[in-house]
């Protein structure tokens, strides 16, 4: 009995720390064989052998000269594939209709875009004065609310590297343009789990919106859109409804909600 549930584990074991070595390439683009052995607290030869198995199936590149490792092109073919798939809108659709069942407002998943965010999903209201997303639309990454929730969970350095550091496109006066006053506000969100916009990219709308994780990374916002003499009435409880259909979506995607 216990000879079994030790040898059901011990596969597991080592799919777990395979999953660990390519996840450990979200924060860094490569690594050694020493370096990542310590960065991950497990046995220099046992990682050799994941990152050797990874690499005879193209989900790592091992460079000849320096001998360190690269993510392959196997990942970016199931990334495409999974983006074909659309999992992620399918899980994110009967949230969004829930959002507009309840508030009788538009609700919009995002996904990163470079320096832009872009519509994937759109579930909008019935009323007959009602915001329309486009889906394939990308808007500015500092255009509100929905791009907020993004970028405010990236590290500077991409941030500054996405943005530039000249002042930012301005869309009307209510407009974030200054790098700093930006770094204030995702400071904010990074806080509270949530940011609000008034009319930051189109003057007439107010938005609502929580980040969406996967794998230890933001991969989207969840966003409630309307009409501001609509929604200025109802922020406050648009804001807790949101954030926790972020967090239901992250829990969905098997990210940490917590």
């Amino acid at each position: 009995m216990n000879a079994t549930g030790d040898g059901d584990r011990g596969p597991a074991r080592t799919a777990d720390r395979a999953l660990r070595v390519l996840l450990a390439f979200q924060r860094r683009p490569e690594w050694g064989v020493s370096d990542l052995a310590r960065e991950l607290g497990l046995d220099k030869a046992g990682v050799h052998r994941l990152l050797a198995t990874l690499a005879g199936r193209g989900f790592v590149l091992a460079d000849p000269h320096s001998r360190r490792y690269r993510l392959g092109p196997a990942i970016a073919v199931l990334a495409r594939t999974a983006e074909r798939g659309g999992g992620l809108e399918t899980a994110a659709r009967p949230l969004l209709a829930e959002l507009v069942d309840e508030f009788g407002e538009s609700s919009v998943l995002n996904v990163p875009h470079g320096a832009h965010y872009r519509c994937v999903l759109a579930v909008d209201s019935t009323g007959p004065v009602r915001y329309s997303a486009t889906v394939g639309e990308t808007i500015p990454g500092h255009g509100g609310a929905a791009g907020h929730a993004i970028f405010a969970f990236y590290p500077k350095d991409q941030i500054d590297q996405l943005l530039g550091e000249g002042p930012l496109q301005r869309f009307n006066e209510h407009t974030i343009a200054s790098l700093d006053e930006l770094a204030d506000r995702y400071a904010r969100i990074r806080a509270e789990g949530i940011a609000v916009s008034h009319g930051e990219f189109d003057q007439n709308v107010t938005s609502v919106a929580a980040p969406v994780f996967a794998a230890g990374e933001v991969v989207g916002s969840l966003v409630v859109i309307g009409p501001q003499d609509r929604m200025s009435g109802k922020v406050d409880r648009v804001v807790d409804r949101v954030r926790a259909a972020g967090a239901a979506l992250t829990r969905l995607l098997g990210g940490d909600a917590t």
